[in-house]
């Protein structure tokens, strides 16, 4: 039985230590991408674009600010998962 409980233990503390850092690097990619998003926004006010040009960094920006949002979906849900104390690997197909 205490075997088990240790082994439990052990599983837990891999996982939060895993989660942990998953959290770290998703919290900096998301930083990556919102400077990049600053750089479309300087781009974008900054200089005399065409209308096809205005199009494509308007792309750029939609699609940056849905990976954004998913992102901080993800870190949500892993940062509440280690703060519940249920931390567990998460695998994703």
């Amino acid at each position: 039985m205490r075997q088990n409980q240790a082994e439990t233990r052990r599983q837990q503390n891999v996982a939060k230590r895993s989660m942990t850092k998953e959290a770290k690097q998703l919290a900096g990619l998301i930083a990556g991408l919102r400077e990049s998003l600053e750089e479309i926004h300087k781009e974008r006010a900054g200089t005399k674009l065409s209308g096809a040009e205005m199009g494509i960094l308007d792309e750029r920006r939609n699609n940056l600010l849905l990976t954004i949002a998913a992102l901080n979906d993800r870190l949500s849900a892993v940062q509440g998962l280690i703060n519940l104390g249920r931390p567990h690997i998460i695998r994703v197909h």
